[in-house]
């Protein structure tokens, strides 16, 4: 007891449920985070029985993923590269292995299948899956062309089966908890947002044979790519549309190869500028050359600033910014040269067994976003609900990011007109 007779951990409690009962009064959905976590919730009904179609690196990551979940069950992997086939097949132990996505199609065994195939294939495997009533997941982009990316979206749209698109920052509980605080105007007055993705590596690989190494580089030519920003910065550019809770109207790009001159046509190194409603900007960056500061997004407000990494976030707010009431409690850390508050997707649940969010929270989520993603996926079939990311989202995120490229292509402006957003 502290001497005013208020113990500080039953006041933190009272802080919270009263921060809550304010946002929920605004309907700021102070519950999604909680409701992004499962765990308390379980998935009805038996596993998912799963069908992975493209088994690269990523989709060697999915297939590792899906083998995590209780609610997933990888029943068949396919590829046409027998290597990948293998390699998968000593992570999901009990799949039926094919090279036809046709005959994967075709297996009672699959309710449901992962398009995680080169974006410019997505659309053959993705078309035909919908039409053989499987549950879609389809990775972004959506495709490498809109054109592509629209005939996805509308067959996603129009089937009675669930069709979700790998936006995985949509299923990520940190960036659903931090999307309750921007609807609830902690940015104030919206500046600007800033996102870049850097990582040292060429993107290119090696094979056997020049045909085969011709068809693992599809990213570095620009008839099958939708470059750095298609590829990588869709993902960025996603939660700008989700956060700003806008659509862009513009943008202007720059490109080139600085590092990697090896024969591509695909820049290594791009910038782009989008321009938002209310004059509203958004810098994005990408290098494969260079790997400093990694990847980030960054919105910039009058009140504060938020900064987002796919497993950890801060808010920096400032000095004549208003307090909600919670601040002084929270677990603060560095960044940069500021304080930055921890934005913890499970602080709420940490107070109601009795604990303290400063000392006892739990710094990053228990799994990847991908893994939040394809759990979403697998509770979206048993419960029949809307996808975290549906077929409307990844059009439309896909446009941005697609429109970008040209743009950076170009070394040009171009712009969004409405109806480039629209599923009709």
């Amino acid at each position: 007891m502290t001497d005013s007779g208020i113990d500080r951990r039953e006041f933190l409690k009272g802080a919270a449920a009263t921060v809550a009962l304010l946002m929920a009064a605004e309907g700021l959905g102070v519950s999604d985070a909680a409701a992004a976590e499962v765990k308390d919730n379980p998935i009805p009904g038996p596993p998912v029985k799963i069908g992975v179609i493209g088994l690269g690196q990523w989709g060697k990551e999915i297939v590792t993923e899906l083998a995590k979940m209780p609610s997933a069950n990888v029943t068949a992997i396919c590829d046409t590269y027998e290597a990948y086939v293998t390699r998968a097949s000593k992570i999901a132990t009990s799949a039926k292995t094919f090279a036809d996505y046709k005959q994967l199609l075709a297996s009672p065994d699959v309710e449901a299948v992962v398009v995680a195939t080169p974006s410019h294939q997505h659309k053959d495997v993705a078309l035909a899956a919908i039409a053989a009533g499987k549950h879609v997941y389809c990775e972004a982009p959506l495709a490498s062309s809109i054109d592509d990316a629209k005939a996805i979206a509308l067959a996603g749209q129009g089937s009675k089966q669930v069709f979700a698109v790998g936006l995985q920052g949509r299923a990520n509980p940190l960036y659903t908890h931090v999307s309750a605080f921007v609807k609830s105007g902690c940015l104030g007055d919206t500046a600007e947002a800033r996102a870049q993705s850097n990582r040292r590596q060429s993107w290119k690989r090696m094979a056997p044979n020049a045909d085969r190494e011709k068809e693992l580089n599809w990213r570095l030519s620009r008839q099958t790519s939708a470059g750095l920003v298609g590829e990588i910065g869709i993902h960025n550019l996603d939660l700008a549309n989700w956060y700003l809770n806008a659509l862009p109207l513009s943008v202007i790009g720059f490109g080139t190869i600085a590092g990697w001159k090896d024969g591509r046509d695909v820049p290594d190194t791009v910038q782009c500028v989008i321009e938002y409603p209310n004059n509203v900007r958004m810098v994005y960056s990408s290098t494969l050359v260079n790997s400093f500061m990694g990847d980030f997004t960054l919105f910039q407000g009058s009140a504060s600033s938020l900064m987002l990494r796919e497993d950890r976030g801060w808010m920096i707010k400032e000095a004549d910014s208003n307090l909600i009431g919670w601040e002084p409690y929270a677990r603060k850390e560095q960044c940069f040269e500021e304080t930055g508050i921890c934005m913890l997707a499970d602080a709420s649940k940490i107070l109601a067994a009795g604990g303290d969010p400063a000392k006892d929270a739990t710094l990053r989520p228990a799994h990847t976003s991908l893994y939040y993603a394809l759990e979403n996926f697998t509770r979206n079939i048993r419960e029949n609900a809307k996808p975290a990311a549906g077929a409307l989202e990844g059009y439309q995120a896909a446009v941005t990011a697609i429109k970008a490229n040209d743009a950076i292509l170009a070394g040009s402006k171009i712009a969004y007109t409405p109806d480039m957003f629209e599923l009709k």
